[in-house]
């Protein structure tokens, strides 16, 4: 057994706290694989979670982080040798079992990933959970027959971490981006990650009317309520939106006019749960015809377990810019 640090988060007669622990290898939730962490980041999900804003965890304690990367110390399935790199996402990480924010992990077998060719562990968690949910929002636009020709996509919310990946990604998957934001200042910087339009929402004006004229072949959605339903009658023929956030609001109002008329689809986005045969499809494509152009650029921070507090107040109210990465202490 293996001494340790880890921002653990605790719920009890005490109250809701979050804080660094010493823990023991032999303490961490079950698995057949246990990983020695370098890298892990920080998701809206994770601000909820180590601040106690939001019902994330299930039970108590765990240590926080839904994103996971790091070289294999000991595994119990033969998949898995000491030494080998590996990544995890979502997978009930602080959700039901131990997360990422330790400098070990113990992970299901199911749901480790083989750290694919083309990718540093860096990479991988600048990518994490936005850019697996950016990527498998494509993977299912395309799989839905989504084409360039139908239009560009529009990519909501365009600023934040999915956001920005969701940019390099489509745009090097052969797809015209437009970028929408209500953060006007960082438009020049949507523009280098490969957006070939950058839209104000605040300056959107949509019309309520069931349809309009077509102006995007489909969209990634970050945000939902108003947004989500202004953006339906604007979806070209048999186009598709990728659902995967409610920055906006959990509802919206809508006609049923662009899915019977147009064709136009509203695909939910699940990341958390994904399958494991789609993970390996997604991350073989972020890793070579898929790989953002601007990972570095994208990953705007980097922080230790002890600074995890100072960055989640801005997260939650909504002042992150890119993509905060989490670095283990010996890595």
């Amino acid at each position: 057994m293996t001494a340790f640090r880890a921002f653990r988060i605790r719920q009890d007669d005490a109250g809701y706290r979050a804080g660094i622990e010493a823990m023991d290898s032999g303490d961490l939730s079950p698995g057949e694989v246990l990983v020695k962490a370098a890298y892990s980041s920080v998701n809206y999900k994770d601000a909820l979670a180590g601040s106690g804003k939001g019902r994330i965890l299930r039970q108590f304690p765990l240590n926080g982080g839904i994103d996971v990367a790091g070289h294999v110390v000991a595994s119990t399935d033969p998949a898995f040798r000491e030494g080998d790199a590996v990544l995890c996402t979502g997978s009930g990480l602080s959700e039901t079992r131990d997360g990422g924010y330790g400098e070990y992990v113990r992970l299901d077998a199911r749901w480790t990933i083989p750290l694919p060719d083309g990718l540093s562990l860096r990479e991988s968690m600048i990518l994490g959970t936005a850019g697996f949910t950016a990527a498998l929002g494509l993977l299912q636009m395309l799989d839905n027959r989504q084409i360039p020709e139908q239009g560009p996509l529009a990519v909501t919310g365009a600023t934040g971490g999915v956001g920005m990946l969701a940019i390099d990604i489509y745009s090097r998957a052969g797809f015209e981006v437009h970028a929408i934001s209500g953060k006007a200042d960082h438009f020049d910087f949507l523009r280098q990650l490969g957006a070939a339009q950058c839209l104000d929402r605040h300056e959107l004006a949509f019309s309520g009317k069931p349809m309009d004229s077509a102006r995007f072949g489909g969209a990634l959605d970050n945000v939902g309520g108003a947004m989500l339903a202004g953006l339906l009658p604007l979806i070209a023929p048999y186009g598709n939106v990728a659902l995967c956030g409610n920055a906006g609001g959990i509802g919206f109002e809508s006609t049923v006019m662009p899915f019977i008329i147009r064709g136009v689809n509203l695909l939910g986005v699940a990341s958390a749960g994904t399958a494991r045969d789609q993970r390996l499809r997604v991350w073989e494509h972020l890793a070579a015809p898929w790989k953002p152009l601007h990972l570095d650029r994208i990953a705007t921070r980097e922080v230790t377990l002890e600074e995890l507090p100072g960055v989640f107040p801005a997260m939650l109210a909504g002042g992150s810019f890119g993509r905060t990465i989490v670095r283990h202490a010996d890595t």
